[in-house]
């Protein structure tokens, strides 16, 4: 199950079932981007009714990862090289444990270009206030 992405003026959701490794049943995810935080994505999988297992990123990691292998850390992603080459693989590492989820390459670019309709990439800045952020941070 992969839709058009749902998309409002402030924020871009998508809706698909993923293959997570060592699972023969699919896992309901979502992808989210909202300008709030316009450097970064959010996929999340459906743990239990209600509940959300959720993995925040930059946005250019997964852009970058459509056509190659892109992430060095927790997050990593990269074309598969099996037999399906319209299939991503995305690596996710924490100290709690590992997992390799498996999702579609259409979807996750039709995903990054509904992100990009609402910000161009290269302007995020525009909708970041950084003297803001240090004014709250700082604030004692």
């Amino acid at each position: 199950m992969s839709r058009r992405p749902i998309v409002h003026a402030e924020m871009v959701e998508e809706h698909q079932f993923v293959s997570l490794g060592g699972y023969e049943i699919p896992v309901f995810s979502r992808w989210s981007y909202t300008t709030a935080d316009p450097y970064a994505v959010t996929l999340s999988f459906r743990a239990d009714r209600g509940q959300w297992v959720e993995w925040c990123f930059a946005r250019d990691l997964l852009v970058a990862g459509l056509n190659g292998p892109s992430g060095h850390g927790d997050v990593r992603i990269r074309p598969s090289v099996s037999d399906d080459p319209d299939q991503l693989l995305m690596e996710l590492e924490s100290p709690d444990g590992y997992a390799v989820v498996e999702f579609g390459r259409e979807a996750a670019a039709r995903f990054v270009a509904s992100t990009h309709a609402l910000v161009p990439l290269g302007e995020e800045s525009a909708l970041v206030d950084v003297d803001g952020f240090i004014a709250e941070i700082t604030k004692v």
